[in-house]
């Protein structure tokens, strides 16, 4: 990846924070979703935000063979990150992106953060892969054109655990995925959020949104986990070994961390697989990213030493956050019929 942060915006803190809460993201109110309920096999529900695709202007005028005019675009699926949304800046700029180049995008909220609580007694994790293989199945059947998928940070750790998981049967799914900023070493990003600056701001950021939504969950269903102790939670260790773990089949915060964690198994992976991450990103240190030896031959490897946590701002302030999105769905499209 060809990346260089502005001078005006150094370090990885700044380049996480700044494009988070003031960059450009979006050619907002340009983009509007058309917002789908889907029913899970479990009696529970998910939101799938849809930007229907809009011929890009290069080419509205262009004539087109029948063969063209028929085809259907390519769908791009994306996968927020933890407590993220369609709202967030990540899924603003790829859906900015996507509109520029005439793509479809889905942006299947993960369970209860749509904006409503979900029902079952149980959330999202970052190895839900038969989450992800069982909405990836349904948008193919749904959308039926080419599709690829990224997932950014959370979401994109969970879609390379299921591209392994699925090994050489991805490939009747999506043509690749992509990971942005993905804590693919679950344990090194978690023991590394926990400290200093990081624990003082990022950690206290997620709990805060974390914490009443597990406590709401647990009004629903009386005796899940213990809520006095997960009121006293201090870090993403001891709120994941209260409710992440139990609730998902996991033994512990170990166990979870250890089995979802998709840096030990990219070798399984048999689709065309783009792995990025900023060098400087303040939650994946640098010494856990996976090198070549990890990859295995389907999967390429983008470590530029700039960037941030989903971050990767361009331009003079406040910044646009298009830059990333475009030379990651150009290296997507390369895979497409």
């Amino acid at each position: 990846m060809k990346y260089q942060a502005p001078a005006w915006l150094p370090g990885g803190h700044a380049q996480t924070i700044w494009p988070a809460f003031f960059a450009r993201s979006s050619e907002a109110p340009a983009l509007q979703f058309r917002r789908e309920r889907w029913l899970t096999p479990d009696a529970d529900f998910i939101d799938v935000d849809w930007l229907d695709p809009v011929a890009p202007a290069n080419q509205a005028s262009a004539a087109q063979t029948p063969a063209q005019s028929s085809q259907k675009p390519p769908l791009l699926v994306l996968f927020h990150g933890l407590e993220g949304s369609s709202q967030s800046h990540s899924s603003q700029a790829f859906a900015s992106v996507a509109r520029a180049r005439g793509w479809a995008l889905a942006l299947p909220h993960f369970r209860g953060c749509s904006g409503e609580l979900n029902l079952a007694p149980r959330a999202y994790h970052s190895g839900d892969f038969e989450e992800i293989g069982w909405i990836l199945a349904r948008c193919k059947s749904s959308y039926g054109g080419p599709m690829i998928a990224a997932g950014v940070s959370l979401g994109g750790n969970a879609l390379l655990r299921w591209a392994e998981e699925s090994g050489a049967a991805a490939a009747a799914t999506v043509q690749a995925v992509c990971a942005i900023c993905s804590p693919v070493d679950l344990a090194a990003a978690g023991h590394a959020i926990g400290r200093g600056f990081n624990r003082l701001v990022y950690t206290r950021m997620f709990l805060r949104s974390m914490v009443p939504k597990a406590l709401h969950k647990l009004a629903q269903h009386p005796g899940l986990f213990d809520g006095e102790r997960l009121r006293t939670a201090k870090n993403l260790y001891e709120f994941d070994n209260l409710f992440t773990a139990p609730l998902h089949g996991f033994r512990s915060t170990e166990d979870y961390w250890q089995r979802a964690s998709a840096k030990p198994h990219l070798r399984d992976i048999r689709i065309p697989a783009l792995v990025l991450n900023a060098a400087n990103d303040p939650f994946v240190p640098a010494h856990c990213l996976p090198t070549a030896a990890d990859a295995g031959p389907h999967v390429t490897l983008w470590q530029p030493a700039q960037g941030g946590h989903v971050g990767f701002p361009q331009g003079r302030p406040p910044g646009h956050l298009f830059a990333m999105p475009e030379q990651v769905c150009q290296w997507l499209a390369q895979s497409l019929p």
